[in-house]
């Protein structure tokens, strides 16, 4: 069951504006009778999206698909996790990441996204202390600039 997800590379990768397109004309075509199939590529097309909107769009519709269809929660897992990585949710992206590496601990791609996750938890962490550092030597200079004055 490990190896049916796709290489983190693939996951990642963007799908053209076309390709989404026919994804979501699918969905609209079958309207209120949506298949799940169809529910989930769709979802799947908009989290590969460029467009953080319609990233989001498709972490919604892959999180009501979790609720709903016991049998796609594997799947959805990883999305959702991916889902939320690529929108810079890493909190829910490890929670969901976690929660697929608790039902198969030999999943390659979910520890293959799990140290992504934690590679960009730890570089924003870097860039985030390089900017409080920056201000408050900025804050430093200027109150000991003002102090010098008096």
């Amino acid at each position: 069951m490990t190896d049916n997800l796709p290489s983190l590379t693939d996951a990642d990768s963007c799908l053209s504006d076309s390709q989404l397109e026919v994804l979501k004309k699918q969905y609209i075509r079958e309207g209120e009778y949506v298949t799940e199939q169809t529910r989930f590529n769709y979802a799947w097309g908009l989290i590969k999206s460029k467009n953080r909107r319609e990233q989001t769009q498709g972490v919604l519709l892959l999180t009501d698909i979790y609720r709903e269809v016991p049998d796609r929660r594997r799947e959805c897992l990883f999305y959702l996790a991916l889902g939320h990585y690529k929108l810079g949710n890493y909190n829910d992206a490890r929670k969901f990441n976690e929660s697929l590496l608790e039902f198969e601990p030999n999943n390659n791609q979910a520890h293959a996204l799990r140290q992504q996750i934690e590679d960009r938890v730890a570089k924003e962490g870097y860039i985030g202390m390089a900017i409080v550092g920056g201000v408050a030597a900025v804050g430093t200079i200027i109150l000991t600039s003002l102090l010098k004055r008096k």
